[in-house]
């Protein structure tokens, strides 16, 4: 997904050269605002004031070798807070430079050959703090050239993540010269084999401010560091590219600005990234085999959806060993002996033959023999009871009494809720500890008592998981109204290891709609193949319901409780019933994922008890293209949103919490500067 460029403006040039300016003077405008040192009053909330940069900010013609030391002075005493997330230079040097600290200023080494003609920045972030109340100095940067010029090239643009569609934070920008790189279109090995030429980064809204581009085409990456080691790792990482190529020369004007609450310079977003986790290649190997129970083994592979060929033991039938996959990539299989117990030898022996990868990651047959060893291991309870039965028995034999064992726990797990109140639409979940291999469920019982006290036999039956083995439903055409009792008798239940249920009872009431709120969707489409998934989610963004295959029509959401709801939607282009993630190698996006927000912009809305609201979706304007104004709408949208909340919230702490906010924002070294920005908006 990418925003569409708007026609090119004869006065870009000027306004982008304008912005830059502005954008480096911040820390120097703010000499203006801290001229004055008050004693006592409010805490300082200041951040430091550069004094000196020797050699100056924007130096040309550096040497790319014996580059001597940098110094950056500042009025006060500094800390460097972590460096090593913060800090990071644009492009990427093999040896990072050195920082230490001199007198109320730092020292730079740089360690590395430079490149020749190449616009350096040492990027600080937010590590320079002042060292009484670190207070950042946000957007520091020290911009030098071993060439004759600086480049000053400017492009902004905005990082989300595709399934949440909220923004990520900190996300690095990697540009990469067009004609510097191979062809794209099937295999994108670009990150893999290239350093980025310029790097960028976003702030914590997402946007990001890439300075000193050429006025040349480049392809466009965005990299969340997740291990701050400036290196993509699939799996790890999101990551996000853009289709084409892009040159800043050509970009639409965009407005930049400071945000006096985060205290950092924002901008209008040219690119739009969406960003994913990319499946990481990974050789299957069986990495390890263990027998934690008697009547179970595990099977751990080093990748997802392992081929077995073959598996078979000495001891044990191949109809009373089953397979169960225990993830949704299937890398761990668990394995369940259907035997008595005392059938099963202390160590099993067997083959497995499955599919490994070989040196060439070509999937070939291997074989492995299986030694599966398993015995029992008391924990300190398990002994001292133990110890405690013997000395009762050998004191009844002394005394010549008869000796009665206590009965033992029964080992027969379960997990089910035995009290409480159901939805009826989502009916009883009970998880096993063990496989089941008998389940006598005739004679399960389920009453319902009413209002009257009469009695009534409501008709219950039991559904397993297709996808997890242990897991069964219990299932009743269950109404609000009376109690419902739900009684099971003992040794109903049988697992592969012998052990059966004691009698089960539950006692349960069913939700009364009236004490949920109704939430109904119109959707609409002019594309009647396109399959939705329409997702409900509390205020804070937590999943609670969600309606697949939905296409234009009505749906429904009942049960909804009392607060805040939001919805996400998404654009299920193969149907499949799941959102599927991109894939960087194959140039493939993510599916399309987006927060439904009514026209006036709001995406969170209230909710009531005993209330019916409805909505109306048109899936063509939640899923239209993208566009530089539409995604600033949007942003815009949201801002104002987190400010009203954030009012909402500063009025609840009191006139106190305002005046002490209001205080610092007047503090703030950048007013006069953010002033400025705004002008620009």
């Amino acid at each position: 997904m990418r925003s569409e460029p708007q026609p090119h403006t004869a006065g870009k040039m000027n306004f982008l050269r304008v912005a830059v300016f502005l954008f480096f003077a911040t820390a120097f405008l703010s000499r203006c605002a801290s001229m004055m040192t008050p004693t006592g009053g409010p805490r300082d909330s200041l951040p430091p004031v550069i004094v000196t940069m020797l050699p100056d900010n924007f130096t040309t013609n550096r040497p790319t070798t014996n580059h001597g030391k940098i110094y950056i002075e500042f009025n006060e005493f500094v800390q460097i807070k972590d460096q090593q997330k913060e800090f990071f230079t644009s492009p990427q040097m093999k040896k990072k430079p050195t920082i230490t600290m001199r007198g109320r200023g730092i020292v730079i080494q740089l360690r590395d050959t430079l490149l020749p003609n190449t616009t350096y920045a040492l990027n600080f972030g937010s590590a320079i703090r002042d060292n009484n109340e670190g207070n950042p100095l946000y957007s520091m940067r020290y911009v030098f050239s071993t060439g004759p010029e600086i480049d000053s090239m400017v492009m902004s643009g905005y990082t989300a993540d595709s399934y949440r569609a909220d923004s990520v934070s900190k996300s690095f920008i990697w540009f990469y010269p067009a004609d510097s790189v191979e062809d794209v279109a099937s295999y994108d090995s670009t990150l893999f084999k290239h350093q980025p030429a310029v790097i960028g980064r976003a702030e914590n809204n997402g946007i990001f401010i890439a300075q000193n581009l050429k006025p040349i085409p480049y392809r466009i990456y965005a990299v969340e560091d997740t291990n701050d080691n400036q290196t993509y790792e699939p799996g790890t990482d999101q990551v996000g590219f853009i289709e084409g190529v892009w040159n800043p020369a050509e970009m639409p004007d965009f407005a930049m600005w400071y945000d006096s609450i985060r205290q950092y310079v924002s901008a209008e977003p040219q690119l739009y990234f969406r960003m994913f986790t990319d499946r990481a290649f990974t050789r299957q190997v069986l990495s390890e085999s263990q027998r934690p129970k008697q009547h179970q083994a595990m099977l751990y592979f080093s990748a997802a959806h392992p081929e077995i060929r073959s598996l078979r033991f000495d001891s044990i039938p191949s109809d009373r060993v089953i397979i169960d996959p225990q993830t949704v990539g299937r890398d761990t299989v668990a394995l369940w002996f259907n035997m008595p117990s005392s059938a099963l030898p202390d160590t099993i022996k067997g083959e497995l033959i499955y599919l490994k990868h070989d040196t060439l990651n070509r999937l070939q047959p291997d074989t492995v023999k299986l030694k599966l060893s398993w015995r029992l291991i008391e924990t300190k309870e398990q002994e001292r009871a133990r110890e405690k039965l013997e000395r009762d028995r050998k004191k009844a034999e002394e005394a010549g009494e008869p000796f009665e064992e206590p009965k033992q726990e029964n080992p027969f797990t379960f997990n089910m809720p035995t009290s409480g109140d159901l939805n009826p639409e989502e009916h009883l979940t009970v998880d096993f500890d063990y496989p089941l291999v008998q389940a006598d469920t005739a004679r399960i019982l389920l009453t319902r008592q009413l209002e009257d006290n009469t009695i009534e036999d409501v008709p219950v039956h039991m559904v397993h998981d297709t996808a997890k083995l242990r897991r069964w439903y219990l299932r009743a055409d269950w109404v609000p109204g009376g109690q419902y009792t739900l009684t099971i008798p003992d040794s109903v239940f049988r697992d592969v290891a012998g052990y059966a249920n004691d009698s089960i009872v539950g006692k349960y009431t069913v939700y009364d709609p009236e004490k949920f709120a109704t939430v109904k969707v119109h959707v609409a489409s002019r594309d009647p193949q396109m399959r939705y998934i329409v997702q409900l989610l509390d205020g804070s963004g937590s999943l609670k319901q969600e309606r697949r295959d939905v296409v234009a029509g009505d749906i429904q959401f009942n049960y909804v409780p009392a607060g805040e709801i939001k919805f996400r939607v998404i654009e299920d282009r193969n149907g499949n019933g799941k959102w599927d993630t991109g894939n960087l190698v194959e140039r493939r996006q993510p599916e399309r994922t987006e927060m439904y927000a009514n026209e006036a912009g709001e995406d969170t809305f209230a909710t009531k008890t005993n209330w019916e609201i409805e909505f109306t979706m048109d899936m063509d304007r939640i899923f239209a293209p993208v566009t530089m104004q539409s995604l600033s709408r949007m942003l815009d949208e949201r801002e104002l949103q987190r400010l009203r909340r954030e009012a909402e919230k500063r009025a609840k702490e009191g006139p106190q919490r305002k005046d002490q906010q209001q205080q610092n924002m007047n503090n703030s070294s950048f007013g006069s500067a953010g002033s400025m920005f705004s002008n620009f908006r």
